[in-house]
């Protein structure tokens, strides 16, 4: 149950359908369906600390390191990447303070690909990058947080974020617990859905501790 969406709905879409109460990864992914040329939108958290001094020094990257095996993974497979994440809460509004641009440099260093930034999330401008996008490059779109319908899971916002991608990846285990546009609603318009490493050895390890702890154990609460 609790891995059925009841409490995590950003997993509850990346049923294997295959393998029952099993979640699709990327590699299983890619045995079923061909990636390369792919346009596959990864849902990731970059929601990283910035520096209180000048606001554009990233202090942990922590979260960074994180989304590399998946993005590296999808890259060697030749797919082309965009990636969605939020920084902290604008609150539905362009704030200049939330913009992505800070990971943009430590991320290409370590995927070794130059990460391309997107100035919003959706979009005319948006959508012409990437359809201009080669295989095997990646594409950060701006803080899916400065549109209202993200968190209020719009079905017109996921609509448009479903239309980028021929595949989605969530590999964002910190915001699984939220049923917004980009990790619950644009579930629904896209054919193709996986976990991402990360994304699966957080389920893996949440697993274990809820059907098999090692006891004697604690529950804070």
């Amino acid at each position: 149950e609790l891995l059925e969406g009841k409490v995590l709905p950003g997993v509850a879409a990346l049923d294997d359908l295959d393998k029952p109460k099993t979640k699709l990864n990327v590699e299983g992914l890619a045995a079923r369906v061909p990636l390369r040329g792919k346009k596959v939108f990864v849902r990731v958290d970059l929601n990283v600390p910035l520096s209180k001094e000048d606001g554009v020094t990233v202090t942990d990257d922590t979260r960074i390191r994180g989304v590399v095996p998946t993005v590296s993974y999808l890259v060697g497979q030749g797919a082309r990447v965009i990636l969605c994440s939020h920084l902290g809460r604008p609150k539905g509004e362009v704030n200049d303070a939330f913009r992505l641009n800070p990971v943009v440099a430590r991320l290409s260093e370590l995927v070794g690909v130059q990460v391309q930034k997107a100035d919003d999330t959706v979009g005319e401008a948006v959508q012409a990058m990437v359809d201009g996008m080669q295989d095997g490059s990646v594409l950060l779109l701006e803080n899916c947080r400065f549109h209202k319908g993200e968190e209020k899971n719009d079905p017109a916002f996921a609509a448009q974020l479903g239309a980028l991608c021929d595949v989605y990846v969530n590999d964002a285990f910190g915001t699984a617990h939220r049923a917004h546009a980009s990790t619950a609603g644009i579930c629904a318009h896209v054919p193709h859905k996986a976990a991402g490493y990360l994304m699966e050895k957080e389920l893996k390890f949440l697993k274990g501790a809820v059907d098999d702890p090692v006891k004697p154990l604690a529950a804070i609460v």
